[in-house]
């Protein structure tokens, strides 16, 4: 029997299939705010409805997004991804079932328990293969994917429903997650026992590890540290503008700009093809800013300045004409994305290898606790004072998220874990 051929470069391969499960993710998350408006002619839904389906689908995706980061560090990155995609492309698949706001509801909140725990799998797949100077560009890789899969949601989803109608969106794009599946169970295991990789490769990931010693930390213990609790408030402030830009982006164009199901097709996708040159230019500047001898410090912190100074331009987006608006979509989402990149590396630049997927898994499940809070206020606010209001205050979280990071989180770099 022939031996299986390695490939040169493969953790870029496992970096560009963790892109691919993140625009799946982003995809399924994507179908309902792209259809809601073809939905409503079978299930009537008023906005602050809308507003609780959110708030159901970010509450399980946070609590699992906390419980996925422990599962991939106690199951193994493999097993665990195999596990969440098929859960949630599963629940995905029901929603284009439910005939209720209830059964929308409940549908919603399978899909955000299985969705939680995909980006704690990816980070703990990258802090596996990636060294720490590459790590910021594999982390826009993936990164770069969920902005994909939102790219292609609007005109895909538009096609199906023209064709078909709006419930074989969802049994359709749930199918693509099952077929992932497979590839990763083909493809995946940890570098010392892939069967891929290439023994010069295996050395370069070995060699540029940092042979720290693992300390045993309880979940809760995660708490007493500080730079882990200033990595919390960023995300928690961060996530909850992203979160309302992402699900009410195409409501906000069918109720306030007029456009219909076609017409969004044509001019959604626009902002998340920026996001996705956020992630991948944040990724890289950040790289090559070490690799010309800034500090780990000096170039994440630039890399966070940047964005966060652009986030304010949403201020601008209700009294802006609908070519305008989608461009100040578009700079917001760009920064949003830039600034995620490289926050989702601060637990793999922080935290021993042990505790990364537990700590990413905490910052997730706050940043969905964000965006959960931060929906029943935007139903609220739209449905008694409309939109403006809520784009300003999404454009300020992102500066103060950047004032967490100087005043708590402070230098970054591998803190101590101590026993107690």
């Amino acid at each position: 029997m022939s031996r299986l051929p390695k490939i040169p470069h493969f953790r870029w391969w496992i970096a560009g299939l963790l892109a691919l499960a993140s625009a799946i993710n982003y995809l399924d998350r994507q179908n309902l705010p792209v259809v809601i408006t073809e939905l409503r002619k079978s299930i009537p839904v008023t906005d602050i409805q809308y507003s609780h389906i959110q708030f159901l689908f970010l509450l399980a995706y946070g609590l699992m997004y906390a419980a996925g980061g422990k599962i991939m560090d106690v199951l193994g990155t493999r097993l665990g991804y195999v596990i969440t995609i098929t859960w949630w492309s599963i629940a995905n698949m029901l929603q284009g079932l439910v005939s209720s706001v209830a059964g929308l509801g409940i549908a919603r909140f399978l899909l955000g328990a299985g969705e939680g725990g995909g980006f704690p799998a990816s980070a703990k797949a990258v802090s596996e293969w990636v060294p720490a100077k590459e790590r910021s560009l594999a982390f826009g890789i993936f990164n770069t994917g969920s902005s994909v899969g939102a790219v292609i949601a609007p005109p895909l989803i538009a096609y199906i429903v023209l064709k078909l109608n709006w419930r074989w969106v969802f049994i359709i794009t749930g199918a693509f997650g099952l077929i992932w599946a497979a590839l990763w169970l083909l493809l995946y295991s940890h570098p010392s026992k892939n069967k891929y990789i290439t023994e010069d490769e295996k050395h370069y990931i070995e060699a540029s590890r940092i042979q720290a010693v693992t300390v045993p930390i309880r979940w809760l213990d995660l708490f007493k540290y500080r730079k882990i609790i200033g990595l919390l408030m960023m995300k928690i402030l961060s996530d909850a503008a992203w979160y309302f830009f992402i699900f009410w982006l195409p409501k906000y164009l069918a109720d306030v700009r007029g456009l219909n199901i076609k017409e969004i097709g044509y001019y959604a996708w626009i902002p998340y093809a920026f996001a996705g040159g956020g992630s991948m230019i944040g990724g890289w500047l950040s790289s090559f800013l070490m690799q010309k001898k800034l500090s780990l410090d000096m170039s994440r912190k630039i890399c966070l300045f940047i964005p966060a100074a652009m986030m304010p331009v949403s201020l601008f987006i209700s009294n802006a004409p609908l070519s305008l608006a989608i461009v100040f979509f578009s700079m917001a989402m760009f920064a949003h994305q830039f600034w995620s990149t490289i926050v989702q590396t601060l637990p793999a630049d922080i935290c021993d290898s042990s505790i990364v997927g537990s700590v990413a898994g905490l910052m997730g499940a706050v940043g969905s606790f964000g965006g959960m809070l931060f929906s029943l206020l935007a139903g609220y606010l739209v449905t008694k004072h409309g939109y403006a209001p809520v784009f300003i205050i999404a454009g300020i979280m992102h500066p103060l998220s950047f004032i967490m990071l100087l005043s708590i989180v402070r230098k970054i770099e591998v803190m101590e874990v101590v026993k107690t």
